[in-house]
């Protein structure tokens, strides 16, 4: 027991140690990080954003950050596959609790969302964002663009979300009709995933339909996003809902005829060559779940984006 720990998210002593509390127990934060507002010497942040009020259908998602925090505690002791490393030996990692929100004024809830995000983005630290519904990422993409200029935005998705409104609503279907609108993204680098649904417009952001996912390799889908980026600070969002229902089934707003967790987790393997300057996972709903299904494949997700984010600093160190 010499080398045990418990509730490392409190009690760890520095932030690349590694955890190793049982699986079933322990303070349940992001893997295990430790909870911290100190972003000193942090070289990533995760924070959760309980937030769904912009749903159309389905609520729940306000859970999400809990539920995805929870399913993380499988992955908290080895070597993160499929990156074979520990994440945490050479980055520091904290979770940074969540965003705190007045569920009665949700008129105020943007100006919070980006306030508090830009604190963190302004330390230098790469953010990763646990949602609440996917209107989220419009004050967080603002927050990014006020530091790294028009971002090419990498979109997982049954929903392009570019539906129109007058820039006040509360609307999780139209964040990135927004971003193009006040130059925030660049539809010319910009692509979308597994869409399987039709909107207005499209505002000349590059689709890779659902039908299209099943012709193509994960290979081929990770180069065509890659070249399509060309070299471009890109901000990765994950909706959930990209994923079948078979994969995910507690979503707000799921569509048949997504790719499975397997072939999109290949897909976000291969990404390790985008300037990902962001990056969050949204939309998951554990009221409608079952069995953590829905949790763990975005607990997952949330990993890899850890790990792509590891792997471009030792590049980055060794190259």
């Amino acid at each position: 027991m010499a080398n045990k720990s418990i509730d490392h998210a409190f009690t760890a002593t520095n932030l690349t140690s590694a955890a190793s509390d049982p699986t079933f127990a322990g303070a349940l934060s992001f893997m295990r990080r430790r909870f911290t507002k100190d972003l000193t010497g942090v070289d990533a942040v995760v924070w959760g954003i309980p937030f769904d009020a912009a749903t159309s259908n389905r609520p729940g998602t306000r859970f999400g950050p809990q539920a995805i925090r929870r399913a993380s505690a499988i992955f908290d002791n080895d070597p993160q596959y499929p990156f074979n490393r520990d994440l945490f030996a050479e980055m520091a990692v904290i979770d940074y609790g969540d965003c705190l929100l007045d569920f009665g004024n949700h008129h105020e809830t943007p100006d919070a969302i980006e306030r508090q995000s830009k604190t963190i983005v302004d330390s230098g630290a790469f953010m990763l964002t646990l949602g609440g519904d996917h209107f989220v990422t419009w004050p967080i993409l603002k927050a990014h663009a006020a530091k790294h200029g028009p971002l090419a935005l990498v979109q997982f998705d049954a929903h392009q979300d570019t539906w129109f409104d007058d820039n006040r609503r509360i609307d999780h279907g139209s964040f990135v009709a927004r971003a193009v609108r006040d130059g925030i993204i660049d539809p010319d680098r910009s692509i979308q995933i597994g869409i399987r649904t039709h909107a207005p417009e499209d505002f000349g952001i590059h689709i890779l339909y659902g039908h299209q996912l099943e012709e193509m390799s994960a290979g081929d889908v990770a180069s065509t996003i890659i070249s399509h980026t060309r070299g471009a600070p890109a901000y990765l969002t994950f909706d959930i809902d990209c994923l079948d229902p078979a994969y995910a089934p507690g979503t707000g707003t799921p569509v048949s005829g997504g790719p499975s967790s397997a072939k999109i987790l290949s897909v976000l393997q291969r990404l390790h060559q985008l300037d990902i300057r962001g990056a969050d996972v949204v939309e998951i709903s554990p009221p409608y779940d079952h069995a953590d299904i829905t949790a763990i494949a975005g607990a997952t997700v949330a990993m890899y984006m850890l790990g792509l984010h590891a792997e471009r600093r030792a590049s980055a160190s060794h190259g």
